[in-house]
Order: structure tokens, then C-alpha cells, then sequence
């Protein structure tokens, strides 16, 4: 399978005062079409700036990322922002739902950047609920819903975009064990029904066994490929 997000020899550091960090220390990472991959690491091995690197979040300072073997730094900052908008879809931890907006409000948030009309949007972000069994829900704002209701809010907006690539970062990191298995569930099913490739960022081992291939990160550094 071709490759969606390959990362070569990349490294971020970053400065602070005369001090140089470096949270990534030559990184090499290859994720292709249609896999499901768990990348684990501690706190401070480097895995979220890892993932705002694989996300197009943030920029390496030496090294290359390609997006479907393109090297996003033929990008200008605009396109790549429309690309992130379109390529990939982000799952946080802390769900990152607007408060003011309904639910399914905040699932059509990501759409008004994309230049679609209001009722194609209503249309879409619709059926994306309903794929996560949140129809009944749509009228409801967060402070309502339970944290399972509004990671699968999350998980509606970020597929509505019809994405490539599904990043998960801590996707259970606030629920209950229960509810955690849902979630993951429901990620597998992206994967192996819808065909989207799936990357869950996690220090829970627990996590990994959902994905066909894990990669570890230990100060920076990828120790192990499975």
C-alpha cells in the first residue's frame, strides 16, 4: 500500500534561551493507506510534538515529512492549512468542543472552512452522527452530553471532511474503561469498514492491542517498530 505520512530523519528542537531541547531526535516513521497504527511513548518521549509533526500541526526543524509523497515544505502555509483541513482528522482527549454550539453545530464547524454550502453541511455532519449512533443527540450542547457522548461528537466532526487520515490523540485519556472500549470500537470500525487510516497517540498500553502495528518513542526516539 502507498504511503499516507512518511516521516524521514526528523528532528524538532526547540530553543529555549541558550538552551536547545531536542524533543525529536531523527525519527523515522512510515504510516501507509488503510492501517491502523498505535504510536506509545511516556510523558516526554516526544509523542505529541511527534504527532503535530505527522498532523502538519507543526513544522520540523531538519528533516522531511511527506504527505502522499508529497514533501509538505512545497507547501505554502495557506495551502497546507486547506490540505490539513481536507487529508486529516484530529480526535483530542479533551474533546475540544466548542460550548456555545450544539453538537451538531460543532460537527459542521470544520466543513465552513472548506467552502460547502450551510445545508450540504447540515446534510453531512448528520449522517456522520448517526454513524457514531449520536442522532438523537444533535440539538445538544456539550455540558450536556457524557464524556463517551461527546468523544463521539468528536469523532463525527473529525470524519466529516471525509479525511485520509484519522489522528487520535489520548482518544480514552477522559472516559471510563467502558466507555474507552466504545470509543476504541468505533475506531476500529473506521479503519476496517470505512478504510481509514487510523493513528491513536497513547502512553496507555492498553491501547495498542486494538492496532496491527505499534511504535514506540523513548526520548525522542523510535526504540521499536512491531
Amino acid at each position: 500500500m502507498p504511503s499516507i505520512i512518511k516521516v524521514e530523519d526528523v528532528w524538532k528542537i526547540y530553543n529555549l534561551g541558550e538552551v536547545k531541547v531536542p524533543a525529536l531526535q531523527g525519527i523515522n516513521i512510515n504510516i501507509k493507506k488503510g492501517e491502523f497504527v498505535t504510536l506509545l511513548g511516556k510523558s516526554g518521549s516526544g509523542k505529541s510534538t511527534a504527532m503535530n509533526i505527522i498532523g502538519l500541526l507543526d513544522l520540523a526543524t531538519k528533516g522531511n515529512v511527506y504527505l502522499e509523497d508529497k514533501n509538505i515544505r512545497s507547501f505554502k502555509e495557506d495551502e497546507l492549512a486547506l490540505i490539513r483541513g481536507k487529508k486529516i482528522g484530529f480526535i483530542f482527549q479533551s474533546f475540544n468542543l466548542i460550548p456555545s454550539l450544539t453538537a451538531l453545530e460543532n460537527v459542521m464547524l470544520p466543513m465552513m472552512f472548506q467552502g460547502i454550502e450551510e445545508e450540504d453541511m447540515k446534510k453531512i455532519a448528520k449522517e456522520k452522527l448517526d454513524m457514531v449512533e449520536m442522532s438523537h443527540r444533535l440539538t445538544h450542547r456539550p455540558n450536556s452530553l457524557s464524556g463517551g457522548e461527546r468523544q463521539r461528537v468528536a469523532i463525527a466532526r473529525s470524519l466529516v471532511n471525509d479525511p485520509e487520515l484519522v489522528l487520535a490523540d489520548e482518544p480514552t485519556g477522559n472516559l471510563d474503561s467502558k466507555t474507552g472500549r466504545v470509543v476504541m470500537g468505533l475506531l476500529q470500525e473506521l479503519n476496517k469498514k470505512h478504510k481509514k487510516t487510523v493513528l491513536v497517540i497513547t502512553h496507555d498500553l492498553n491501547l495498542a492491542k486494538y492496532s496491527k502495528r505499534k511504535i514506540y518513542l523513548k526520548d525522542g526516539k523510535v526504540v521499536n517498530k512491531l
